[in-house]
């Protein structure tokens, strides 16, 4: 089974009645499914709200995280991010907890398949939302009572993210989707040497910040960023595949403009990082759909190592 099979998935009928079960102004309000990914099956309600049903349950504790560290960093962000202002309860019929949140126009970008110049303005908008999101004081954003907990996936840590990815890339070749350039293996052993991040650095990330979490509205303007299940204290690197993967060199110095000039680590860690998440979706989008999310992938892997050949 594939890890990003869903072990419960909720579908319109279902979604209705517990929605209308602890919301009644919203039983008879028109729903539309607007995404299944990995964590969560999401359901546009009355044009207004996003109802997110969790798929499986390794994710419960990510998504009570959300739920609590969301509302504390709204206010400080430039961009919108999903605060849960509706929060559903376990039942008999779905024994796990749900959210819901005001609706933030726009598509991925991967979807939308923004110009180049597009993405360069991305990438000021990007890296000043970094920026503020990174500024938050660790010690100040809480999930019951206590900070939140240090990089739950262990993005940061090299030998096991590297030992992840070359499983990943395996895969891709025997599928016949991808092989990486030569010059990748010398790239992905120095990353392997890095050390762990020391304490004193760490930061309010993100956590899972690809090109699936960030929403661009019909103007080409940045307007959101989703999809918070991963947030944690972690290394800042973590946060910057979109670096890599999403934007063109133009781009890049337009985010270290306005987010600050990144060391040699940060740019290591967050391009491994951009290549393990890229070759990621092009076997998901592979086995799941949809098409331009193994185009764009594809596109992001040749963008993060066009200059190993």
């Amino acid at each position: 089974m594939a890890e990003w099979s869903a072990e419960r998935v909720v579908d319109e009928r279902l979604a209705r009645r517990l929605i209308g079960e602890q919301f009644p102004h919203l039983a008879a309000a028109p729903m539309r499914l607007i995404g299944e990914g990995w964590d969560s099956t999401a359901w546009l309600v009355g044009g207004e709200w996003v109802v997110r049903f969790p798929r499986r349950e390794v994710v419960l504790p990510g998504l009570n995280r959300e739920m609590q560290a969301l509302v504390q960093l709204a206010p400080r962000l430039p961009l919108r991010i999903p605060v849960a202002e509706l929060q559903g309860r376990p039942t008999a019929e779905f024994p796990w907890p749900w959210a819901g949140s005001r609706f933030i126009p726009g598509r991925e970008v991967g979807e939308a398949a923004p110009s180049d110049e597009q993405r360069i303005a991305h990438g000021a908008a990007l890296g000043s939302f970094l920026r503020a999101l990174h500024d938050a004081d660790p010690a100040a954003v809480t999930v019951d009572g206590a900070v939140l907990p240090v990089d739950v996936v262990h993005r940061a840590d090299m030998p096991y993210r590297v030992a992840k990815l070359r499983d990943r890339l395996a895969s891709l070749e025997r599928l016949g989707l991808w092989r990486p350039p030569a010059g990748l293996d010398p790239l992905l052993e120095r990353a392997t040497e890095l050390p762990p991040p020391a304490p004193e650095t760490l930061r309010v990330c993100h956590g899972d910040l690809h090109l699936r979490h960030l929403l661009v509205d019909d103007g080409g303007e940045l307007s959101g960023v989703i999809d918070w299940i991963d947030v944690c204290r972690g290394d800042p690197a973590i946060d910057l595949p979109l670096y890599w993967g999403y934007l063109p060199p133009a781009g890049r110095a337009a985010f270290e403009q306005a987010y600050g000039e990144l060391d040699d680590a940060a740019l290591l860690r967050s391009r491994v990082l951009a290549v393990f998440l890229w070759a990621t979706m092009v076997e998901y989008a592979h086995d799941v759909g949809p098409a331009w999310l193994g185009r764009e992938a594809l596109s992001g892997l040749g963008r993060a190592l066009a200059d190993l050949g």
